[in-house]
């Protein structure tokens, strides 16, 4: 992937981008967004929907699905 600095700013043309190339794209976003939790505090409503969500689960015994199941349908579904 190739960096153009302007105002100390990565370009990305995305257009040019394979699918591929964008989920990894988005997945690096994630990565450095996610790592500071602090930066992003919850509204009382999503937490009490979380915590909802969290008890719901629970009680139904659910399973999720690991990332890498999730990003494998994504990428059967877009290829």
């Amino acid at each position: 992937m190739r960096y153009n600095c302007i105002m100390n700013e990565p370009q990305i043309d995305i257009e040019k981008l394979d699918i591929e190339q964008r989920l990894r794209l988005i997945e690096r976003l994630w990565d450095s967004l996610s790592g500071d939790l602090q930066a992003f505090p919850l509204t009382a409503g999503q937490e009490a929907e979380l915590d909802r969500r969290l008890d719901e689960m629970e009680a139904e015994d659910a399973e999720g699905i690991p990332w890498e199941e999730v990003m494998k349908r994504i990428r059967a579904r877009l290829g």
